[in-house]
C-alpha cells in the first residue's frame, strides 16, 4: 500500500481538511465578502488597518490575489485526483496549503507592521506552494496534457509578483494587477468552456430533443487564442487603438462562443443557467474595454475591470463552487431557493457596479454592488459551511475504494 493510500486510509481528523475543496470554498468566500466589509470604512476613512497599503491597492490586491487563488486552489485540489486517478491531497499537507493562503491574508493586513518586504515574501508563498502541489500530482499521474492549468496558476504568481514590486517602487501602472485579472479570465475560458458545454449537454439530454451544446473545438481555440491577444495587449497598452480592435473582435468571438452552448434552453434549472450567465461578463469586459477607449466619456477605466471582476470571476466563481461542494457533498445538483438567491445578489452586483462606472446613479450603485456582493458571498458560507465542514458519510470509503 503506497503511502498517501495509508493517510488516506488513516485519516480522521477534521472533516473540512478531508477535501480539497473544503476549506478553500469555505473561507475563500468568507475573505471575499469580508475585504469588502472591511474595505468601505477603510475608503471612507472610519478603519484603517496596519497594511502599507492604500485602502484601494489592498481591496484589489485582497480580491483578485487573495480570494481568487483560493478558489483556485479548491477547484485544482478537487479536479486534479478526476484527472490523473491519484489520491487527493488531505489532512496535514491540505491544511498546511491552507495555513500558507490564510498567513498571506494576515500578512498583507499588517504589513505595516511586519514589514512590507516580509509580507510579500509571504504573500507570495501560496501560489508557489499551490503550483508546485498541483505540477507534482499531475507529473506523478501521467496527465501531462493538463499541465496547461499550471500556465493560469503561473500568470497569477507573476501577477502577483508584479503587484509587489509596484508597490515596492510606487509605481502606478497597475500592470500586476491587470495581469492577475486577465489571467483569471483566460482560466475561465479554458474551463469554462470545457465545463459550461459539458454540463449543459448532460441536463439537456434528459430533457425533451431540441439543440445541444456544441463541444471544445478548433473554433474555441481559436477564440481562445484572440482573446489571449486581447487581454495581453489590454495588460500592457490598456488605452491603444490596437487594444480596442482586438477587444471588440474577441466581445463578438466570445458573444459567438456563449450562444453555441444552447444556455436560453436551461432557464429551468438556475444552477446550470448561472454558468452562461457568468459567461456573458466575459464578452461585455471586452466590449466595456472597447468602449472605454473610443469613448473615455461614457464610461470610467474601472467599468471593464469590474465587469470582470464582479461579473465574470465573482459569478463564475459562485457558480463552480455551489455545483461542486453540492456534487461532492452528496446533495442533488440543482439550486434551493437560498441558492437562487445567491445568483441573484451576484448579478445585481455586477449590473450595479457596471452601470456605477456609466456614471449612472454612481454613488448609490456603488453601494447597492456592494452590498448584493457582501450579501451573495456572505450567503453562500451561510448556505453551504454545514456541508463544507461536514464529511460526506460514504466520502473516505469512496476515495480509499478509488
Amino acid at each position: 500500500m503506497s503511502t498517501s493510500a495509508k493517510q488516506i486510509r488513516s485519516y480522521r481528523g477534521p472533516a473540512l481538511f478531508s477535501y480539497g475543496f473544503r476549506p478553500f470554498f469555505l473561507f475563500g468566500p468568507g475573505w471575499a465578502a469580508l475585504a469588502v466589509v472591511l474595505w468601505l470604512p477603510m475608503l471612507s476613512g472610519h478603519l484603517a488597518l496596519p497594511t502599507a497599503l492604500s485602502p484601494v491597492e489592498w481591496h484589489v490586491h485582497e480580491l483578485i490575489f487573495g480570494y481568487v487563488p483560493a478558489v483556485v486552489a479548491g477547484f485544482l485540489l478537487t479536479a486534479v485526483p478526476n484527472w490523473t486517478g491519484r489520491l487527493p491531497v488531505v489532512g496535514v499537507p491540505l491544511a498546511s496549503l491552507f495555513a500558507c493562503w490564510l498567513a498571506g491574508r494576515t500578512a498583507m493586513a499588517t504589513s505595516d507592521l511586519i514589514g512590507v518586504h516580509t509580507a510579500a515574501m509571504i504573500d507570495v508563498t501560496f501560489l508557489v506552494a499551490l503550483g508546485s502541489v498541483i505540477a507534482r500530482e499531475i507529473i506523478a499521474g501521467r496527465s501531462t496534457r493538463n499541465l496547461k492549468v499550471l500556465a493560469g496558476v503561473g500568470l497569477l504568481l507573476a501577477g502577483n509578483v508584479l503587484f509587489h514590486v509596484e508597490a515596492l517602487s510606487g509605481s502606478h501602472g497597475g500592470y500586476g494587477t491587470r495581469l492577475g485579472i486577465g489571467a483569471t479570465i483566460l482560466l475561465i475560458m479554458l474551463i469554462g468552456g470545457r465545463i459550461i458545454p459539458s454540463f449543459t449537454h448532460n441536463w439537456l439530454a434528459r430533457r425533451t430533443a431540441g439543440r445541444l451544446p456544441v463541444p471544445f473545438n478548433r473554433f474555441d481555440a481559436a477564440i481562445m487564442a484572440v482573446s489571449a491577444a486581447g487581454l495581453l495587449f489590454w495588460i500592457v497598452i490598456p488605452t491603444a487603438e490596437v487594444t480596442g480592435w482586438l477587444s471588440l473582435t474577441a466581445m463578438v468571438l466570445n458573444s459567438a462562443r456563449l450562444a453555441r452552448w444552447a444556455g436560453e434552453r436551461t432557464a429551468a434549472e438556475p444552477i446550470v443557467l448561472i454558468l452562461h450567465i457568468a459567461y456573458a461578463f466575459v464578452p461585455v469586459g471586452f466590449g466595456l474595454v472597447a468602449l472605454g477607449i473610443w469613448r473615455p466619456d461614457a464610461i470610467a477605466p474601472s467599468g471593464a475591470l469590474h465587469a470582470w471582476t464582479v461579473g465574470a470571476i465573482g459569478l463564475m466563481t459562485i457558480a463552480v463552487m455551489s455545483r461542486a461542494s453540492l456534487g461532492h457533498c452528496g446533495q442533488p445538483l440543482t439550486a434551493s431557493r437560498a441558492i437562487q438567491a445567491i445568483y441573484a445578489a451576484g448579478v445585481v452586483a455586477a449590473l450595479a457596479r457596471i452601470f456605477a462606472a456609466l456614471d449612472v446613479m454612481r454613488e448609490p450603485m456603488l453601494y447597492v454592488s456592494a452590498s448584493a456582493w457582501t450579501a451573495a458571498f456572505l450567503g453562500f458560507v451561510i448556505v453551504f459551511a454545514p456541508l463544507l465542514s461536514r464529511a460526506r458519510s460514504s466520502e473516505i470509503a469512496v476515495i480509499t475504494n478509488r
